[in-house]
């Protein structure tokens, strides 16, 4: 029989630019780019079209490397008998951090009345857990944690 979960909350960044948005800027910025390099190549500045065509590489390759640390992905489950967190990168790989419910400890670290980081803890063991989250959301989840952990140790007594 399985044993109920607390929590069971999974984390994703937040992507604010959607796959039809990316090809709508980058057609933007292709066609300004093609017209200011028609106006440098009138005026005889044969170079620039070149950095022109670098400047949007870039933004390419900045966007393609923001989209793949979008696919990050952090689960964290709290049962009576332990919290596991799960954080999965977008090569597949997995990194599994678990404790007792009963010893861990979730720690806030707090800058001007905003939550700036969320751990658990366990014998000097840290992980840092929800750093994708805005801060307000990161508090409220940093309580709901809490909230989760105390039910799952009341379940032990």
């Amino acid at each position: 029989m399985a044993r109920p979960l607390y929590m069971d909350a999974v984390i994703t960044p937040n992507r604010s630019l959607t796959e039809r948005g990316f090809i709508v800027l980058i057609s933007i910025i292709t066609v300004a780019n093609c017209a200011s390099a028609a106006v440098f190549i009138a005026m005889g500045a044969s170079l620039v079209p070149v950095f022109l065509g670098l400047d949007l590489a870039a933004v390419v390759v900045a966007f393609l490397v923001s989209f793949r640390a979008a696919r990050r992905v952090e689960r964290v489950q709290v049962s009576a008998r332990e919290v596991t967190i799960t954080h999965e990168t977008p090569k597949w790989s997995r990194v599994i951090w678990e404790s007792p419910t009963a010893f861990t400890r979730v720690a806030v670290d707090e800058d001007d009345d905003r939550v700036t980081g969320v751990r658990l803890a366990l014998s000097g063991r840290e992980t840092p857990v929800a750093a994708a989250l805005s801060p307000g959301e990161r508090a409220e989840f940093a309580r709901a944690l809490e909230n989760a952990i105390l039910e799952a140790r009341r379940e032990r007594s």
